[in-house]
């Protein structure tokens, strides 16, 4: 319902049900239905994907325990600052599309028009990654599995799961995520226990690997460039591994109550970052030497197990110390984080899509909703992606997902360098027009330094991330590397040219857009549904999640 409409008429007395269903409707279609845990789960489901189970033993091999430990520590820094010029942003401005519409609206609608691509194809390029992975993952157990039967199966599962109710996404989600938590404090508890000697072998072995063979590992070249290059690996890696605060932006135009829950899932990526992409890098570098044959021969030699469960660095430390049974238990974990994953980046496309039909960079046809918010031609379109998993039918799993991996890389720090230019921008437009920021409902610290340290981080890493194609040079694996960095100044000069769009001047920023909207709608939510916290809503049948709402 629109503002004019109420004040010519009033809000109209639904009932209590129907009063609330239409302030959880927001102006674009979609449905605030997502509630804290929701929010909280979500996120996590987003940013936790295979690499931290997986794909890290690669840069262990390429860089040795030190190198992966500082390399995650530095990045996932960075990623903070990043983090924090979001947060600022996305707790005023909760809307469909997050960082993308924001990018639009505040720094250039060629900006918005690239950032929204550039994030629809990282985005779905992800599930059909997934999908792989889950395949060849399945592989620890039998390689007899067509892979054809595992890819129309995860299709048809996320369908199912994205086109039902955003509501039943949510709690699919929950339980999904969940797993995700189990799997990564059983790999660090496993770590802890064993390397004080609770195996059974009895060998406290503690940080022996860091010191022989060593901390740091020779890659490419050998001396001290070796093991600069072991430790630039570690950071490609990383790159690929450590993300999260975009999926937040964009499920802030979803939440029951936006700047509230929003605010609460920000301030806890800090901690995720430090203990689940930090804490994966030592644990990694604990259980297992970066020379470990088999190691090295699943992710740089000729090994069949590459990017499957026997190529996860805690799974081969569980085969040498002799543990049976524990293997399993973690492949099994393993395939539902890698599933949830691919439904959480389903879920994401989808939206993305629809907030650029909304800004009218893609077809009108798709910003139209389902009844329940589900924006359902948009979810078509994304469900083509998936099918790109065939490909591994006919080419080898571990090709498709090295390819993948390159573009998806490039494509996921080119959000970053989107994000930190649309605060800076928005930062200038506060300055210009005498907007204080003490006012919003989060003040970012340290800015414009955090936005511009970050801004100049991420910049220099997707231009560089790929330089092993010139030494010696590689045209295949330039492309791969490249052709996300190249499709970018693509769409953005493209659309500028087509459009004719104009950079937006600090004193010309609408600072104000749909803040008033958003405000009435929390008020009048307020009104019918108090906010609720994240254990008070996971214990609320138990007698204490009553006693915790009571405290409330």
């Amino acid at each position: 319902m629109s503002s004019k409409e109420d004040t010519e008429k009033g809000t109209p007395d639904y009932g209590p049900d129907i009063h609330a269903e239409a302030v959880r409707e927001t102006s674009s279609g979609l449905h605030r239905r997502l509630n804290n845990r929701h929010i909280q789960l979500i996120t996590i489901g987003g940013g936790i994907g295979t690499a931290i189970f997986v794909s890290i033993g690669s840069a262990l091999s390429k860089g040795g325990p030190g190198s992966l430990f500082l390399a995650y520590t530095i990045y996932c820094c960075f990623l903070a600052m990043v983090n924090n010029c979001l947060t600022e942003m996305s707790i005023y401005m909760p809307v469909s599309g997050g960082f993308i519409r924001l990018a639009g609206k505040w720094v250039d609608d060629a900006w918005g028009f690239m950032a929204g691509w550039n994030f629809f194809l990282y985005e779905a390029l992800l599930i059909p990654f997934e999908i792989t992975a889950i395949t060849i993952t399945l592989g620890f157990w039998r390689d007899d599995i067509h892979p054809a039967a595992v890819c129309g199966a995860c299709i048809a599962l996320y369908g199912i799961l994205n086109v039902l109710a955003v509501k039943t996404y949510g709690e699919s989600e929950f339980w999904l995520s969940g797993g995700k938590i189990i799997l990564i404090f059983m790999l660090f508890f496993f770590t802890f226990v064993t390397m004080v000697g609770g195996n059974p072998q009895g060998d406290a072995y503690g940080f022996r690997y860091w010191n022989n063979p060593g901390s740091f590992a020779e890659y490419l070249s050998t001396g001290s460039l070796g093991r600069f290059e072991g430790f630039l690996a570690c950071l490609w890696s990383a790159g690929f591994a450590c993300v999260g605060p975009e999926y937040i932006s964009m499920v802030a135009a979803e939440a029951k109550h936006p700047r509230r829950y929003i605010s609460n899932a920000f301030k806890t990526v800090y901690w995720r970052f430090g203990i689940f992409f930090i804490g994966s890098a030592l644990c990694c570098g604990i259980v297992l030497p970066y020379n470990n044959e088999k190691l090295f021969d699943v992710h740089r030699g000729s090994g069949t197990g590459s990017g499957t469960a026997s190529g996860s660095p805690y799974v081969i430390a569980m085969t040498n110390l002799g543990i049976d049974g524990l293997p399993h238990l973690v492949n099994a974990l393993l395939i539902t984080s890698i599933f949830s994953a691919g439904n959480t980046y389903t879920y994401t496309a989808t939206r993305i899509l629809h907030s650029l039909a909304l800004e009218g960079r893609a077809p009108r046809v798709l910003r139209n909703c389902t009844k329940q918010g589900v924006p359902i031609y948009c979810f078509l379109v994304v469900m083509v992606f998936p099918f790109l998993s065939f490909l591994q039918v006919s080419n080898s799993s571990n090709t498709v997902l090295t390819w993948m991996t390159s573009l998806i890389t490039a494509a996921g720090i080119i959000n970053y360098v989107v994000i930190t230019v649309t605060y800076l921008c928005f930062y200038r437009a506060t300055k210009a027009q005498g907007f204080d920021r003490s006012t919003l409902p989060y003040c970012g610290w340290f800015q414009p330094w955090s936005g511009i340290l970050g801004f100049a981080w991420m910049f220099t890493v997707v231009m560089v991330f790929g330089y092993e194609s010139f030494t010696p040079w590689n045209l295949d694996s330039f492309f791969t590397n490249y052709t996300m960095v190249l499709l970018a100044p693509v769409l953005y000069i493209g659309w500028k040219l087509v459009k004719r769009t104009k950079f937006v001047r600090p004193h010309e920023a609408d600072l104000i857009w749909e803040a008033p909207e958003i405000t009435r709608y929390e008020e009048e939510l307020a009104l019918i549904e108090a906010p609720t916290g994240f254990w008070e809503e996971v214990l609320g049948p138990l007698w204490w999640g009553k006693w915790l709402k009571k405290r409330a």
